[in-house]
């Protein structure tokens, strides 16, 4: 089946065309480790994942990238270039080592992440353990001429890139009437961008031709997800509508002035997501994590369902009674699948009543395949639900064939399983949430606290293993 999806460099639907048939090597922006990410960070990685359950549903492979920012990404995240680096301000609050801060946020992102059902990337890069591959870019981009050192910093100068500006829509000469740039004493043009910066008071730096120092924000992408998935050019990238600009903008720039060819042949970016109607913000009170939510009594799988149900491209309002009724509709389609009650003695599927079942796999997919419309999607999954509900008995050829039906729903939904005790007595989600609590027992030296921990890991039949990566579990 043919895929459609919006383009956001070119701003229209286009059919999904890769560099190598039938395999689709995506790119995701993934978090920035420095707090647990929250309720629209997973938006957005709930929007990814649909995206890349549909491809492999309608039969493509999909190689998923996600990085991990741990370095870089400064509290002024425009040209401005300014603040301080965002590991630094957790790292410096609470007197631990930068690492051990993204350690802590990488293990609880994962955790989330394995709750809300979001399918492993392929790789998950660190942005510090590609700082050589950085360097090699940057100096490829001094030596084409589109980026000059100023005292141990490096810049790029946007001037000699005149397609800076194409995908978010923004002109040189109006980012910089629009103040959304200052002037820097040594930049050659406002809305210049670091690549590289020097600051003898980082906590994290690297030898460079430049002097020792740590890379831009920007960077870090376009050499992670070309290490990572082996191409010069991506077939799709994803991100938020807040990465358009300047994040996507630089990124594109740095890697086509690096290597001279396009940097991806989509980009997809999800829209905004309010809360209770506002932009979500601590002091509002509407601030959310998952654990936050689960801590108030709802299901992971709900807030999943919530994520997923209106289409990434529309701007979204998420709410606890939203999600009380994302868990009823849950509710509804396990229902469902429940009242497919078989009996030997029940009147065949007519070929009419079949038909009708095979054209809602069918539009189920084609509305997937028509912008990833979870919207119009989860319309077919709940004419299914009626007509399932409406029936009474089926007999055993037709009912498998409907539970096929609601297995194809859930290669992309997957809410239908429930996440009760397998061997061992806890949900996966139970486990992961203790070895997190154990790993911060152990960083905070309290050790009794976290040998109970463990003690109770292996009451729970769960192997468990510390390694230079962080904690690994098994079931026995």
């Amino acid at each position: 089946m043919k895929v459609r999806l919006f383009d956001s460099l070119t701003r229209s639907l286009r059919d999904l065309e890769t560099a190598e048939p039938g395999v689709v090597r995506m790119y995701a922006c993934g978090p920035t480790v420095y707090l647990p990410a929250h309720i629209g960070n997973f938006r957005a990685n709930v929007c990814w994942d649909v995206v890349r359950r549909t491809l492999e549903l309608l039969g493509w492979r999909v190689r998923k990238v996600m990085n991990i920012t741990d370095v870089g990404h400064l509290t002024r995240d425009d040209t401005a270039d300014g603040g301080e680096d965002k590991m630094e301000v957790t790292a410096r609050k609470e007197g631990v080592d930068p690492l051990a801060v993204a350690q802590r946020y990488i293990d609880r992102f994962h955790a989330d992440r394995r709750a809300l059902r979001i399918l492993d990337a392929e790789a998950y890069p660190r942005a510090t353990e590609h700082v050589p591959g950085m360097i090699a870019l940057i100096e490829r981009l001094v030596a084409r001429g589109h980026a000059y050192v100023v005292g141990g910093n490096v810049y790029f100068e946007v001037a000699t890139f005149p397609a800076y500006g194409r995908l978010s829509g923004n002109s040189v000469d109006a980012l910089v009437a629009g103040a959304r740039v200052e002037p820097h004493p040594d930049k050659r043009h406002p809305a210049d961008f670091a690549l590289w910066k020097t600051d003898p008071s980082h906590l994290q730096q690297w030898d460079s031709p430049w002097g020792r120092g740590f890379p831009g924000w920007h960077i870090e992408c376009s050499v992670m997800s070309v290490e990572l998935l082996g191409t010069e050019t991506l077939d799709l990238h994803t991100g938020g509508e807040d990465h358009l600009f300047p994040h996507h903008e630089c990124e594109i720039a740095q890697s086509e002035g690096g290597r001279g060819v396009p940097f991806s042949r989509f980009w997809l970016h999800n829209r905004f997501m309010n809360v209770e109607g506002r932009r979500m913000g601590k002091s509002l009170g509407n601030y959310w994590t998952l654990d936050d939510l689960v801590a108030k009594g709802f299901d992971p799988v709900a807030v999943r369902y919530l994520l997923l149900s209106v289409q990434y491209r529309q701007p979204m309002n998420f709410t606890l009674e939203g999600v009380a009724g994302a868990k009823a509709s849950v509710d509804r389609i396990r229902g469902a699948v429940r009242n497919l009650v078989e009996d030997p003695g029940a009147p065949p599927l007519a070929p009419a009543e079949a038909g009708e079942f095979d054209a809602l796999e069918e539009g189920f997919r084609a509305a997937l395949a028509e912008d990833f419309n979870t919207s119009a999607a989860l319309g077919k999954v709940f004419d299914a639900v009626r007509k399932v509900n409406a029936r009474g008995p089926f007999d055993p050829a037709g009912a498998a064939r409907v539970r096929a039906l609601f297995g194809t729903f859930d290669r992309v939904l997957d809410v239908l399983r429930e996440d009760a005790p397998r061997a061992g007595g806890a949900p996966d989600s139970a486990i992961d949430a203790l070895v997190a609590e154990r790993q911060e027992a152990r960083r905070a030296r309290d050790f009794a606290r976290a040998d109970a921990l463990r003690k109770r890991l292996d009451d729970l039949g769960v192997v468990l293993e510390d390694t230079p990566r962080g904690p690994r579990w098994t079931r026995r």
